[in-house]
């Protein structure tokens, strides 16, 4: 049976406070476990208003109607509105999701920041953050943070590299085709990296696919079809912001669906302990573009031999 690997990035404070629950409860009408990864510092999703100077910005927001999403008060966060410290505000409701069975992690400390900087910042800098980021998890939840999906799908060589000192065996910071031990800068890490393999509601939604135009009405229906004919393990990362709220119903579609088409609904730490990891392949990890989305991110790239 192929399993099918439920991530779940959590950016804002809105969507902590609003998009969990609500997946908490689409996932408990199925029975299914999913993994969260949480924004475990400040709220600065306004200061995202920088990347209209991007190529293919506009393109994006028109496609998924950002605002809709997110709400007017998440994009001043930061900018007009002070920041709210996620972690303080929604640790209730983090607990909850430990409460509830699921795997909880790290997304970032700052999601903002880490995205738009970290693939360009030296080791200090990166050390910071994701000292923030683990000592906050510990603080809330009581035990180590044992897994990590980075915001944007950004890191530097240094943060792939620190997995191991925090004491991580899997992460989630790439995409790609299945699961690897990546390498960087000539040396195999000693985590497994387990990289999203399917695209995301936001990078779908507005595209046209042979003359028909993607929305909220036909999405699930397109990616139930990219999966029903790719039977294989998938890792796909949903939002709290997104999937939580306006797609949620999109979600629940989905998950009937996956089941449906006889796939196991599964934690990154369910997928990690059934995986042979002696026998997965070492990559090296690269840059490059999803279709849909803006900007580069981290790629699972070349295998090494």
């Amino acid at each position: 049976m192929p399993k099918l690997v439920l991530k779940i990035d959590v950016d804002t404070l809105r969507g902590t406070l609003e998009g969990v629950p609500r997946l908490l409860s689409a996932l408990a009408a199925v029975n299914a476990p999913a993994t969260f990864l949480f924004s475990l510092g400040p709220d600065h999703t306004g200061r995202a208003i920088k990347r209209v100077f991007r190529p293919g910005f506009f393109a994006k927001v028109q496609r998924t109607s950002v605002v809709s999403h997110y709400g007017i008060k998440t994009l001043l966060y930061g900018t007009v509105l002070p920041g709210p410290d996620i972690g303080k505000r929604g640790q209730q409701v983090l607990r909850q999701v430990a409460q509830a069975g699921h795997e909880c992690g790290i997304h970032c400390w700052d999601h903002f920041t880490w995205q738009d900087y970290v693939r360009h910042k030296p080791a200090a800098w990166t050390d910071k953050h994701l000292r923030k980021a683990f000592e906050r998890f510990q603080a809330i939840f009581g035990y180590a943070a044992p897994t990590h999906g980075a915001a944007g799908w950004q890191m530097n060589d240094h943060a792939l590299s620190q997995h191991s000192a925090n004491g991580l065996r899997y992460a989630s910071d790439s995409r790609g085709t299945h699961p690897f031990w990546p390498v960087v800068n000539g040396k195999t890490l000693a985590h497994i990296e387990m990289p999203t393999t399917l695209p995301t509601l936001d990078e779908l939604l507005g595209r046209e696919v042979n003359g028909t135009v993607i929305d909220e009405s036909n999405v699930a229906q397109h990616l139930l079809r990219y999966t029903a004919a790719q039977q294989q393990d998938h890792v796909f990362t949903l939002h709290a912001e997104l999937e939580g709220m306006k797609l949620l119903p999109v979600f629940a579609e989905l998950l009937r669906g996956w089941q449906a088409q006889g796939y196991e609904l599964s934690t990154m730490s369910q997928y990690f302990h059934v995986l042979q990891t002696q026998n997965l392949p070492k990559h090296a990890v690269t840059w490059g573009e999803v279709a849909g989305r803006t900007g580069d991110v981290l790629l699972q790239g070349a295998p090494i031999v």
